[in-house]
């Protein structure tokens, strides 16, 4: 019996910035980002979005277009590092909105869960609904990543932002791709990019010496949420590439195989916070596994050897075959943290069949990584139906219609100046109120479905 997606959607920010409206203001020469990174736009939440809403748009927009019975779903598992609360997870206000557009307690009996791991957590959730799925083949199971990826300005990372999220339906015998039950992992606990507690004492916020509630704080230090990371970008691409790269030949172990593992997937999927990441990361396991290298080589010259081989004609080749069709969507969206992985796999599947390539039977290689840190390695293989199945996604054509904002609606927006929404939300999900008068409802989130 086979295990997989047996069908995917998304739901994207409609506003973007122009890559190179964003280099001009910074003062970055616009060719270092659009032909180094290969980054073009990115895509940033109106007035009107979070986590809940684009979460919620992808999963209507799944169970409308593939006429999914919502009795039949045991489990909605979503990954998300963009929670808005710090108990209450997203997955449970997407049973409230999903009932409340097609039927009172439809979900009632379904189990869901958030999962927290950085950029893989995504991939955890997936991971675990395979399981389910698995054990219990006349069941399904429904994975969501949802995320905002938001840096400071003037910050390195700040022209890699992007929003939105994906949903997929878990199966067995899928029409897209058929998981193998083949998972590396390696995991180590370091500090490469986290969003921590932050607080600062209510004596410099107030300038009062006592400790006097305010705003019905009574602690003398006061917690301050960003959305912002902390992150050093050398030593996460570092991590980044230890992690793949162990858990690349553990899995090459388990499958038992001595052959260069790559040469037997069609395509490779990464984990893709802009657009070349991936490419920028494999020259090392590219050349390990082709034994081109060692990697008990000198430092220094290990290092300029990777340089070497990401220069040549052969690995600008494999780079072109293999990992860009997944880098199409990435250039448009900008980062989406756990979704990055799956839209990388959605932009390689829109990219063939607007190529006309039918991929059935083929493999596909999937390279996981999640900063604090962890990556998984794993491999599927394309079905028969795979076309038919995405055909009412048109990923390409609504990047097309995306609206274009100028730097001070991007600035605005970023500092949370703007009053109102750039675009009137229709056919989608909105963030409707936050509660601030009823005192054991203080801070619940309200939604409401815009026609």
């Amino acid at each position: 019996m086979k295990t997989g997606i047996d069908a995917i959607s998304f739901d994207v920010a409609k506003i973007r910035l122009p890559i190179k409206t964003l280099a001009q203001a910074r003062n970055i020469e616009p060719e270092k980002l659009e032909k180094g990174l290969g980054l073009l736009k990115m895509t940033l939440p109106d007035k009107h979005q979070d986590a809940v809403v684009f979460g919620a748009n992808a999963l209507t927009k799944l169970v409308l277009e593939n006429d999914i019975d919502l009795k039949e779903i045991s489990r909605i598992y979503v990954g998300t590092e963009s929670g808005i609360d710090s108990s209450k997870p997203i997955g449970s206000f997407l049973t409230t909105l999903i009932e409340q557009k097609f039927g009172e307690n439809i979900l009632s009996e379904c189990d869901v869960v958030d999962f927290t791991f950085a950029c893989i957590g995504g991939v955890d959730a997936l991971q675990n609904c395979l399981d389910y799925v698995r054990l219990n083949p006349h069941k399904k199971a429904i994975v969501v990543t949802s995320d905002i990826a938001k840096y400071d300005l003037e910050s390195t990372g700040e022209y890699t932002q992007g929003a939105g999220a994906l949903a997929m339906l878990i199966a067995s015998n899928p029409r897209i791709i058929a998981f193998e039950n083949n998972w590396a992992v390696n995991t180590k606990g370091v500090f490469d990019f986290f969003k921590p507690y932050r607080s600062i004492s209510k004596q410099e916020i107030t300038g009062n010496e006592t400790n006097e509630n305010w705003f019905g704080n009574l602690e003398a230090e006061i917690e301050i949420h960003k959305d912002q990371p902390v992150f050093d970008g050398q030593y996460s691409n570092q991590c980044y590439m230890d992690r793949t790269r162990h858990a690349y030949f553990q899995f090459k172990k388990l499958k038992n195989t001595t052959e260069t593992l790559y040469n037997s997937w069609k395509n490779i999927i990464m984990h893709l916070p802009y657009s070349f990441q991936g490419r920028r990361m494999l020259p090392e396991i590219y050349s390990l596994d082709s034994k081109n290298i060692s990697v008990d080589s000198d430092g220094s010259d290990y290092q300029a050897k990777l340089k070497e081989v990401a220069k040549t004609d052969d690995y600008k080749s494999f780079v072109n075959e293999k990992l860009q069709p997944a880098e199409i969507a990435s250039s448009l969206i900008g980062n989406l943290y756990t979704g990055s992985i799956f839209m990388g796999f959605l932009s390689a599947l829109s990219h063939f069949d607007q190529m006309n390539e039918d991929i059935s039977d083929q493999t596909f290689g999937f390279l996981a990584y999640g900063s604090g840190s962890k990556s998984k390695v794993f491999e599927g293989t394309i079905q028969p139906e795979w076309k038919s199945a995405i055909s009412k996604v048109k990923l390409f054509q609504t990047l097309e219609q995306s609206f274009e904002i100028d730097f001070e609606t991007y600035q605005k927006l970023h500092k949370k100046e703007q009053q109102t929404s750039v675009l009137f939300p229709k056919k989608e999900w909105v963030l409707d109120r936050i509660e601030t008068e009823i005192p054991n409802l203080t801070g619940a989130r309200y939604y409401k479905w815009m026609d």
